[in-house]
């Protein structure tokens, strides 16, 4: 497969080119689980089940230098990083990272992993280029000790919370050569000030998703320098803010604008029915810790759709003050592309199927699965720009199929012994 010539400098010797093949053969083939037994089972001239464990398990060969050679063969290097966060269900309490949290997959809090994602989004198609297991603060916690051994987590990893994972994902996919025109997220990490005060540093533009509790300044506040302090008290170091300019929830902010502020817009996700809402946007100012760094002044975009009862959405967007509302309404609305792509990666490819519980093993499953999800769409832009996800898959696994057949020709006279004694037992 010419797709892995580049990333084979990655791994140390044949043993384990031959299992990196079978591996993303086996992410590739036509097993609706992805397990190592049930991709073995699909693959030709399959490796041992101990080679194949021991490839993911215990072999030496980095993840990460695996990741910078995907980002560095993209065929499409520009567009918008979509941040995110996905969950994989598990039963047991040992894999690493397992804890009862919130997954937007479940919907509800329950018993899972979860995945910090950066997706280069190109308005066609989507690339993963990075992934990050979030580790809940408790697993580093004395009581976990036990798990941490038994899982193989490294003694250098330290907690972090989902927004700093995803910086650190923005920072490796630029240092990659990569050229991120914007930056999307939902509200986990658009509530968080210094997640935003680190995209104005880098000056990325960014449309991101807000709770409607967050709070703003209507346009920007008028600062007056600190009053005199009160008797024998501690001199104020704070500014005031002038009379009026206090600040509001965005909702609050939302209800007080009039109804010539909104606008019916129409958009289409992809190939989707085109969809409408009700749209008004205003320029804010972000009020959290206001009175120590007054942040920049960025866009607030609302959102209220047309249903019996209407559900309003909040998004900060940092694009030029004169840019027209349907260019804000276009640009929040390309997340969309994440969810079609958490779909081919899990449903597809097994993204969430790996078994294992080791902390080495999940990051190499994660990475193949990225390097076999970038074989397929660099298929459909050599083959046929048009063409769908699934259905360039379904030639893959047609192909893949093929090869099996003709390396274990045995099967095909399996096959065809089975269906001739079909139809006696029925």
């Amino acid at each position: 497969m010419r797709w892995l010539e580049p990333l084979k400098a990655c791994f140390g010797h044949r043993a384990q080119l031959v299992s990196l093949g079978q591996y993303v053969n086996g992410l590739l083939s036509d097993s609706p689980r992805k397990s190592m037994q049930a991709m073995l089972a699909r693959v030709t001239d399959p490796v041992a089940y101990q080679s194949f464990q021991h490839f993911i398990t215990e072999a030496p060969w980095d993840p990460a230098r695996l990741w910078r050679g995907l980002q560095h063969q993209l065929p499409e290097r520009r567009g918008l990083l979509i941040l995110d966060d996905t969950g994989f269900p598990k039963k047991g309490t040992e894999s690493i990272g397992v804890a009862r949290q919130y997954s937007g997959t479940l919907g509800k809090i329950g018993n899972c992993q979860i995945a910090v994602t950066a997706t280069l989004w190109t308005g066609v198609r989507a690339w993963l280029v990075g992934a990050a297991l979030y580790l809940p603060e408790a697993w580093f916690s004395e009581a976990f000790a036990g798990r941490r051994a038994r899982t193989r987590l490294p003694p250098t990893v330290t907690f972090k919370t989902k927004w700093r994972l995803a910086l650190d994902l923005l920072r490796r996919a630029r240092a990659a050569g990569l050229t991120v025109t914007a930056v999307l997220a939902d509200a986990a990490f658009g509530d968080v000030l210094i997640f935003r005060t680190t995209l104005h540093r880098l000056k990325l533009a960014y449309a991101l998703g807000i709770s409607s509790d967050l709070t703003v300044f209507h346009g920007t506040p008028r600062l007056r320098p600190p009053g005199p302090s009160r008797g024998r008290g501690r001199r104020r170091t704070r500014p005031q803010l002038a009379r009026g300019d206090q600040p509001l929830q965005v909702r609050a902010l939302a209800a007080r604008l009039p109804a010539t502020a909104w606008q019916r817009i129409t958009w289409r996700n992809g190939t989707n029915p085109p969809r409408a809402a009700s749209f008004a946007a205003c320029r804010v100012t972000p009020a959290q810790r206001w009175y120590h760094r007054l942040a920049p002044e960025v866009w607030l975009l609302c959102e209220r759709t047309e249903d019996p009862t209407p559900q309003e959405k909040f998004f900060l967007i940092n694009l030029p003050r004169r840019t027209a509302l349907g260019r804000l309404v276009e640009l929040v609305h390309q997340r969309w592309a994440i969810e079609q792509q958490y779909q081919h990666l899990k449903t597809e490819l097994g993204l969430d199927h790996f078994e294992g519980r080791t902390y080495p093993g999940w990051n190499r499953h994660v990475v193949l699965t990225a390097v076999a999800h970038g074989f397929l769409q660099s298929e459909r832009i050599h083959r046929d720009p048009g063409i769908t996800f699934e259905t360039i898959h379904a030639i893959v696994q047609e192909v893949f199929t093929g090869l099996l057949f003709a390396t274990h020709p045995r099967y095909l006279t399996w096959i065809t012994d089975a269906q001739a004694v079909l139809p006696l037992r029925l």
